[in-house]
């Protein structure tokens, strides 16, 4: 674990470059945080979107590692860059993280990522992670995002393996059930992928759903 400290400065030049930047007076990881960037009026969201698209491509994959060895907002926005840039060699490091489930919020990202990539091998590491955190109503971590992570890889490939999840009685409705606050699985990574589509040919898309974001 690398700590944001004076004595580690290549690790604090990244941040400054990567995690930092602010676009509309908001640290980048804060548009990234919960999908933030989605709720955005297309004239704020456009410009910070191109701005990802942009790091996405210069940021090297030693620095990704960097930041994915730090805390998590650097995980957090490493991991959003490495879905934008679709660098799947990423796939199990990002995979491991998930499971492990180190710090709050990052699992949001890796999330994305996976379902950026949207194939198989991406489905079966959101469903490991949801085989043991769906059986740990204790635990609120990131099982909305997998969920809909695992919906969105589904679509593309016309697998099924929420389906075992969201079975009646299932996991997710025993998982759910148990939370202070239910809420039925979301489709807001669908929303969330577009609007990175969208990003890459400049093109325009509609209005996000919130649910679930």
């Amino acid at each position: 674990m690398r700590f944001p400290r004076a004595s580690d400065p290549e690790l604090l030049d990244i941040i400054d470059r990567y995690v930092k930047p602010a676009t509309q007076g908001v640290g980048r990881y804060l548009h990234l945080l919960h999908g933030n960037f989605a709720r955005d009026d297309e004239s704020e969201r456009t410009p910070f979107l191109q701005s990802m698209r942009a790091a996405a491509r210069e940021i090297t994959d030693e620095e990704l590692e960097v930041l994915l060895e730090s805390e998590w907002r650097s995980r957090l926005t490493a991991s959003w860059l490495i879905g934008f840039d679709r660098r799947d060699h990423f796939r199990d490091i990002l995979g491991d993280l998930l499971l492990a489930s180190q710090f709050c919020f990052a699992g949001q990202g890796y999330c994305f990522a996976l379902a950026r990539f949207g194939t198989d091998e991406d489905a079966q590491h959101l469903a490991i992670y949801l085989d043991r955190y769906l059986r740990r109503p204790d635990c609120q971590y990131d099982q909305h995002w997998a969920i809909s992570a695992l919906l969105h890889v589904d679509s593309l490939t016309g697998s099924e393996h929420a389906a075992r999840f969201l079975a009646p009685g299932g996991l997710w409705d025993q998982w759910n059930e148990a939370q202070p606050r239910s809420s039925s699985p979301s489709r807001f990574m669908d929303d969330l992928c577009s609007f990175t589509a969208g990003s890459e040919v400049g093109g325009g898309i509609g209005s996000a759903r919130q649910e679930g974001i």
